[in-house]
């Protein structure tokens, strides 16, 4: 039932929703904080996405508190809730059935047994034939993931967004949040020479055949020029889309662990992701929001931002596709 100016009566429209369909008006201040208001749901039988939190940060090399990323980017996208995409006026959820699934849960004291945890997780959604926008998170929890990605869809080509290549090379294999690309690469996960990197901006030595597209390539040439690669890079490859949110310059995204300054503005982001319309995206996320860092939640409420723009590209998919 809704009333005159809009707003649900009932409220609470994660729990209360009969249909992943739709868009229900909610007040921002109040009422559960599902990611955009979506049902909480383990049932994907109509589901086409399913939103994942992963809360975990023990891998980082830096400051630690991303493990409440998914926690504060759901609450940031309350903010977002309410009204068609822009500029294209979508109504997203007027096309893609999405559920939030929740939270992964494993055992902290068990820290070896996560990874296997993780990608245990994915594979469980993704043999439904359900797409997943995951929210982490430290990044390394994009390597588990895309292991399940690549099991069921085949090699991949990675779109990466980010401040670093994390492609450090290592002797053995560690949870680093640092390194995880490296060893995907090296076990043909994913594909280097069709992959993109976007936004780099510290050095490594290696590339290891990723394409590397430096922040400041990107402030010289602007985003539609980064867009125009993409599209070259990974042409009609399927590919994983992953954004670590210190791409964003730290003015924009303090909330982050391994902040690096001379990032891209949340403009050249929002347009280059719009750009990646029509590529073939099977799986993606956004990672690591640490809202211990942040001011005003306006770190996670660019995450909560660039997670539904993945949602939206998934939306045009399924339109696409008819």
């Amino acid at each position: 039932m809704t009333d005159i100016s809009g707003i649900n009566s009932e409220g609470d429209h994660a729990f209360m929703s009969t249909s992943l369909l739709g868009t229900e008006v909610e007040p921002m201040y109040s009422g559960a904080t599902s990611f955009m208001r979506r049902k909480y749901t383990r049932d994907l039988t109509e589901a086409d996405v399913a939103i994942s939190g992963i809360p975990y940060d023990c891998s980082v090399t830096g400051r630690s508190g991303t493990r409440l990323g998914p926690r504060a980017v759901r609450n940031a996208s309350v903010n977002l809730a309410w009204a068609p995409h822009f500029p294209s006026g979508l109504d997203v959820f007027e096309v893609l059935a999405v559920a939030d699934y929740g939270d992964l849960v494993f055992d902290p004291g068990q820290p070896m047994s996560v990874p296997e945890a993780i990608e245990a997780h994915a594979k469980s959604i993704l043999d439904t034939d359900t797409a997943m926008v995951t929210l982490g998170g430290d990044h390394f929890v994009t390597y588990p993931i895309l292991k399940a990605h690549a099991e069921k869809h085949g090699q991949l080509a990675l779109i990466q967004i980010d401040a670093h290549s994390d492609t450090w090379e290592e002797d053995q294999q560690r949870i680093d949040h640092g390194t995880m690309f490296y060893h995907a690469a090296k076990q043909g996960i994913i594909d280097p020479a069709s992959s993109a990197q976007v936004g780099i901006r510290t050095h490594n030595d290696k590339t290891h055949g990723f394409n590397i597209i430096h922040a400041p390539w990107v402030h010289e040439k602007g985003p539609e020029a980064v867009v125009a690669e993409i599209r070259r890079i990974v042409g009609d490859r399927k590919a994983y889309l992953t954004f670590d949110i210190d791409s964003l310059d730290p003015a924009f995204a303090p909330g982050t662990g391994t902040p690096v300054t001379g990032g891209l503005t949340p403009h050249q982001a929002l347009t280059i992701l719009r750009g990646l319309e029509g590529l073939n995206i099977v799986g993606a996320d956004v990672v690591e929001v640490s809202p211990a860092y942040d001011v005003g939640e306006i770190t996670a409420l660019a995450g909560a931002t660039m997670a539904f723009e993945m949602l939206y590209l998934l939306a045009r998919q399924k339109q696409a596709k008819g």
